[in-house]
């Protein structure tokens, strides 16, 4: 029984599983603390014990976790810092419970599921659409995250044989 799951990395991402028996699709689960530097404010972080009980599940079976690459860009260093410090925890709980992982750009999943000359905006959208027409089981969550990046991600990673 292959296992794909599907991670759009970062606080605000999800996590798509899709085997022969189903699919499955969450907000990537995340906690509020207070920030670690003198400024007083909040961020947010993968809430791993979460993570964990999700992904778990599958672990000592036949399956592959596929992360698209996050967004690093300096001109957004509180976004990149977000990202990266996400992916980092992702990759601890990933390598704790013995996972096969690899990295995909999000053009690669997306040049495959969704049409082609999508940008910007019309990227999410196409996303939640396309996300509802292939798995309408899932379509409150799908319409709340806003997007099936996740889902699309595991089922590139099923489509393409990982």
């Amino acid at each position: 029984l292959k296992t794909y799951i599907g991670i759009d990395n970062g606080v605000s991402g999800s996590v798509g599983i899709i085997n022969n028996v189903g699919s499955s699709y969450f907000k990537t689960p995340t906690i509020k603390q207070q920030n670690y530097t003198k400024t007083k404010k909040n961020i947010s972080r993968l809430d791993v014990v979460a993570f964990k009980i999700i992904i778990g599940m599958y672990s000592g079976g036949d399956a592959m976790v596929v992360i698209e690459r996050p967004m690093v860009n300096p001109g957004r260093f509180t976004a990149t810092t977000s990202a990266l410090r996400c992916l980092e925890a992702t990759i601890i709980v990933i390598e704790t419970l013995g996972f096969p992982y690899m990295y995909c750009d999000s053009k690669e999943w997306q040049k495959v599921l969704l049409p082609s000359g999508c940008k910007g905006d019309a990227l999410k959208s196409a996303s939640k659409d396309i996300g509802i027409r292939l798995f309408p089981h899932l379509e409150d969550l799908i319409k709340k995250q806003k997007d099936a990046d996740g889902i699309l991600i595991a089922e590139w990673a099923r489509r393409t044989g990982l």
